[in-house]
């Protein structure tokens, strides 16, 4: 399966979902906003949410800082 993450084309083995594809990225999904095919994921949907060859994720990590 391809997906185009952040802009660059990545290849898996098999299909995933969001919480597989993150843990597999290492990850922490706490920290992370995704983004499928343009629509804004929540939280609650990872997990259920299959992913599709060619699909495109935009994945947003908060930093924090001081």
């Amino acid at each position: 399966m391809r997906l185009k993450i952040n802009g660059q084309l990545q290849n898996f083995a098999q299909e995933l979902t969001i919480s597989q594809l993150l843990e597999q990225l290492q990850l922490v999904a706490k920290q992370i906003v995704v983004e499928l095919n343009r629509e804004i994921l929540t939280a609650d949907r990872h997990a259920t949410t299959r992913l599709n060859d060619g699909d495109t994720l935009e994945l947003i990590q908060f930093v924090g800082g001081g």
